[in-house]
């Protein structure tokens, strides 16, 4: 498995990011050839998470691809910083 994270800062409203990101953005992931799980996380303070899951490389990357796709034409001005994006192997899971 390969994961993505995106760690997005000076988030101005989570509670809408959140309604966009499940309504709008998670229908689009399932879309991803490979994907096993996708998750949002409210950290606090304008900070928000996702990760995406996916069974290969290939998938990941595409997720990379549609998440910046998607904030910059949808969640633009809710997300307003470009987020640290991180990507790797699943070493371990449970």
């Amino acid at each position: 498995m390969y994961a993505a994270i995106r760690r997005y800062e000076g988030v101005t409203d989570s509670a809408e990011a959140a309604r966009l990101v499940n309504e709008e953005f998670v229908p689009l992931m399932r879309q991803v050839s490979g994907f096993v799980a996708y998750f949002w996380i409210d950290a606090g303070d304008g900070v928000m998470v996702s990760t995406s899951v996916f069974q290969d490389q290939a998938g990941a990357d595409e997720s990379i691809s549609r998440a910046a796709d998607f904030v910059r034409n949808h969640l633009a001005s809710l997300l307003p910083n470009p987020p640290e994006v991180m990507a790797g192997v699943v070493v371990a899971s449970a």
